[in-house]
């Protein structure tokens, strides 16, 4: 039986003096590109991290990273959890069987936002933790691997100590991974890893985010297992991209460096789809 990505995700985290790296991708083909080498709301939505994006949205966009392939470990933003404890199991549950093998759930309000904006507001304790015991509940009685991650947005608003406390419920909750959201400097960083050890941190590299810039050898040597760098596909593509539609528009042509159709679609899978096809009798593909 093949690894899930799940499984997999779970031994690399139990590795000792290891780091688990994920750089962010947006849709199947930042996937592929990755697996060859928020983002959702900007790139399926066109919009800001405002928490306009619905479960629907994230789910079809994690189902489409995921089926890439299935044993690579994908990890994905569930926001919210969408709801109360009922819309938290539901989301946990096609996360789940969507193949994903880490969510993350926040103790922000309903109308949330990006986790470096200002203006954040967090729910209670007490609703936080009901979601994190809704997504643990429903994860274990599926009979799932996926890991919960537990997340918190208090650093901004509520102060480092109040996000440490949180995530010390979240641990009781029984979670597998702790995020505290924008830490502000590297002690934070160095103070959070030792104050919840052993349980597997997480650490959000945003660039010009609230977090100072740090390596993945830096988050390693502190003590971080899982260093996320969520919009790096999307920062960058978005001002290449600008400047050569800009360039279509006023000049009517572009500099873009030509790759072509077929680089294209072998970076989609052509090669490996013409080689199943062969395998089992088809013609439909005799030559590239």
């Amino acid at each position: 039986m093949a690894m899930t990505g799940a499984k997999r995700l779970r031994e690399l985290m139990s590795k000792e003096d290891h780091i688990v790296v994920a750089p962010g991708v947006y849709d199947g083909l930042s996937g592929r590109i990755a697996l060859a080498a928020a983002g959702t709301n900007m790139s399926r939505l066109g919009t800001a991290d405002l928490g306009i994006a619905t479960l629907n949205d994230m789910l079809s966009n994690a189902s489409t990273i995921t089926s890439l392939s299935p044993s690579t470990p994908v990890i994905a933003d569930a926001d919210t959890g969408y709801g109360g404890p009922i819309m938290v199991s539901r989301t946990v549950r096609q996360y789940a069987l969507a193949g994903v093998a880490a969510l993350h759930i926040e103790d922000q309000v309903q109308e949330k936002r990006c986790g470096h904006l200002v203006g954040k507001q967090c729910v209670s304790r007490e609703v936080y933790y009901a979601r994190l015991r809704a997504a643990v509940k429903t994860r274990d009685e599926m009979g799932s691997e996926m890991m919960i991650i537990a997340r918190t947005d208090a650093r901004a608003d509520l102060g480092f100590d109040e996000a440490v406390e949180r995530l010390q419920g979240a641990v009781e909750c029984g979670v597998d991974a702790l995020f505290l959201e924008a830490l502000q400097s590297t002690e934070e960083c160095e103070k959070a890893v030792k104050i919840f050890a052993p349980t597997p941190v997480l650490l959000n590299m945003v660039p010009g985010g609230k977090t100072p810039q740090m390596g993945v050898k830096q988050a390693k040597e502190i003590g971080f297992k899982l260093y996320i760098n969520p919009t790096l596909g999307l920062e960058a593509v978005v001002r290449p991209m600008q400047k050569a539609y800009k360039m279509l528009v006023e000049q009517g042509t572009d500099e873009c460096e030509p790759i072509g159709p077929k680089a294209l679609f072998e970076i989609c899978g052509l090669n490996e789809a013409m080689a199943f096809d062969e395998s089992v009798g088809g013609a439909a593909f005799g030559s590239k």
